[in-house]
């Protein structure tokens, strides 16, 4: 069941990438992520885009920039190599994260009235190189750029089919190289590469589908459609992204008003930092440490007011004016016993 859901989501995926020039790989990232590792997916993803780009090739080949290819390609090979590399480093969570955000902030773009392309100055050959290279850095550590440097492509005055294939010739050695990576770098499973034939499959067929659509569709609703493809996408990689933090960090914030102003308190993993706002004082910044990481002297100090308690909680707190240290002693019941400050 699962694999059939991939291969109609895939198809829908691929079906709207046609349309609007790019952004399969973004709108499957969260799905597939259901299915595989946060680290598998790119090779899952790649196996299909490549396939996808070989066919996006023998449709439109000539259509292509080779201008742009030129400039794009050389500076986006090391940029993947590298990308691929910190993969196995990394969590590509918060770099799916900073994506989103980015692909999120096009939506004023949707609202814009559109200008004349040829009134769009182009880009010079450095910035188009530097493009490329960040291009394939995302690729190799994401396994998807899809429609996020589509505004180059439309800013560079590029006509719909000229986007489309020019990305696909920018992008299947891209490809290429990343599944020979990814099998270096021991990222490949049986699973991997069931689930990326299967959108590979759905990304042929709906290529196939959208050839006779595409022609249809004027340049100004396929520069729209481009930037809505990139609020979507991000939406979806940023709702994805979130849940994943939340079930790696299970971080929580909670606020609350006290007799003299207020406190906030921010857990992440194992970690509680808080932050305390009074009026008298200003903001302090507090967070918990261990006992042995105070002075010999502190310490004999936090263990002459231990008494009856079981517990020992120190803070260290950051004030604009000093750093202090805050002690608490609790008994079994974790019910507050004692609390003393010191510097």
């Amino acid at each position: 069941m699962i694999f059939f859901s991939i291969f109609i989501a895939a198809l829908l995926a691929f079906s709207i990438s046609v349309i609007c020039g790019g952004g399969a790989g973004l709108l499957l990232i969260p799905i597939l992520g259901y299915a595989l590792p946060a680290s598998q997916i790119p090779a899952a993803l790649s196996i299909g885009t490549s396939v996808n780009s070989v066919t996006k090739l023998s449709l439109f080949y000539s259509k292509i920039n080779w201008h742009i290819v030129r400039l794009f390609l050389p500076a986006a090979l090391p940029g993947v190599a590298l990308g691929a590399w910190l993969l196995s480093y990394l969590d590509p969570t918060y770099v799916e994260l900073c994506m989103a955000i980015f692909l999120v902030s096009n939506l004023p773009y949707l609202f814009r009235k559109e200008t004349v392309a040829n009134a769009k100055p182009n880009y010079s050959n450095q910035f188009l190189r530097a493009i490329g290279l960040l291009a394939g850095f995302i690729s190799g550590l994401t396994g998807a750029v899809g429609v996020l440097f589509n505004g180059v492509y439309l800013r560079y005055g590029l006509v719909k089919t000229e986007i489309v294939a020019t990305r696909a010739a920018n992008e299947i050695l891209l490809h290429i190289i990343k599944l020979f990576l990814y099998a270096y770098l021991c990222l490949f499973t049986l699973k991997v590469l069931e689930i990326g034939l299967i959108v590979a499959a759905a990304a042929v067929l709906a290529t196939y589908l959208m050839k006779f659509i595409l022609p249809r569709i004027s340049t100004a609703r396929f520069s729209k459609f481009g930037y809505g493809a990139m609020v979507v996408s991000g939406a979806l990689l940023f709702n994805s992204a979130i849940l994943r933090v939340q079930e790696m960090h299970n971080p929580s914030i909670h606020v609350m008003r006290m007799a003299k102003g207020y406190d906030a308190s921010f857990s992440w993993n194992d970690l509680l930092y808080s932050v305390e706002f009074k009026y008298s004082e200003g903001f302090e910044l507090e967070r918990i440490i261990p006992v042995s990481s105070l002075t010999l002297a502190k310490q004999t100090l936090v263990q002459a007011h231990k008494g009856d308690a079981s517990k020992i909680v120190i803070e260290k707190v950051y004030s604009i004016k000093k750093i202090s240290y805050e002690a608490y002693y609790y008994d079994a019941n974790d019910q507050l016993l004692n609390k003393i400050k010191f510097n």
